[in-house]
């Protein structure tokens, strides 16, 4: 391997023309530098200046190493300059519901980069439980979950209003037994729902099971069965409530972090002030 200090004396050799002018421009001394070309020159196994020369230059074998010393040389600056710029140098890891991946919460998020260059911001979308078992298990720094109440452990939690809907198109009541439009197993409302269902005494199958709101949602438009949907992600969908079963009692969006200060902590409360906002009551600290 060729050493960039040995590279760099004998590129500044060959453009100054000089051993002088070149141990001056790299503040070495005449000798140094001259003991630096001889072993670039021992490395390789052949002459690379011609010192008989007025003014000295490359030998054939110099010219043909300079293009690639000077490569070598714009590589390693390169280099030094991305390792020294601590851009995305520290993760913070963030699960959140899919629904609360807002364009809000999204603007939070490039605000919060643009104070904290320094920050990567690692998100991933889930299932409320799945989201909470692994911030449990240390995977997340943050994570926002929807649950039936919150931990001793929040940050902030709020009350999501909870109802049934059906299409808008729905033409009047539901065969027996109903179908429903529900989240895979583990998912949070689809306990609830089979609990409401079998309260009001009446039987029930799965017409359609999807892994994301938007799925579910799209499934109650087109008249697939009834489901159970936080009131405030049905805003402009073609969805209805469902008179017969109502409201249901509120679950919390609650967050969660590890870490009390630093910039964890203060993005903890630029996604609480989100999540106020949207719920338009004011959080608990």
């Amino acid at each position: 391997m060729l050493d960039p200090r040995l590279l760099r004396s004998f590129v500044t050799i060959a453009d100054t023309e000089s051993f002088t002018q070149a141990a001056e421009r790299l503040n070495m001394t005449q000798s140094t530098i001259s003991q630096q070309l001889a072993r670039l020159e021992d490395a390789v196994g052949q002459a690379l200046i011609d010192r008989a020369a007025r003014p000295i230059r490359p030998t054939p074998a110099g010219e043909r190493l300079l293009g690639y010393a000077r490569r070598i040389l714009a590589l390693q600056q390169e280099a030094e300059t991305v390792l020294g710029d601590p851009a995305g140098t520290t993760s913070i890891r963030i699960g959140l519901p899919e629904d609360i991946v807002s364009t809000a919460m999204a603007a939070a998020f490039g605000e919060f980069a643009k104070r904290h260059r320094e920050v990567r911001l690692d998100v991933t979308a889930g299932l409320s439980r799945d989201l909470a078992r692994r911030y449990r298990g240390g995977e997340f720094d943050i994570v926002i979950v929807k649950e039936p109440a919150a931990s001793s452990d929040y940050r902030a939690t709020f009350p999501e209003a909870m109802a049934w809907f059906e299409s808008a198109d729905a033409a009047g009541k539901w065969p027996d037994p109903v179908p429903l439009v529900a989240f895979p197993p583990g998912g949070l409302y689809r306990e609830a729902m089979f609990q409401r269902i079998e309260r009001e005494r009446r039987h029930w199958y799965i017409a359609f099971s999807g892994s994301s709101l938007h799925n579910v949602l799209v499934a109650v438009e087109t008249g697939l069965g009834l489901s159970l949907l936080p009131i405030g992600t049905t805003a402009g969908r073609h969805v209805r409530q469902y008179a017969p079963f109502g409201m249901e009692p509120s679950m919390v969006v609650s967050i969660y972090a590890w870490e009390t200060t630093g910039p964890v902590s203060e993005l903890v409360e630029d996604m609480s002030a989100i999540l106020s906002g949207r719920f338009d009551i004011p959080g608990q600290s």
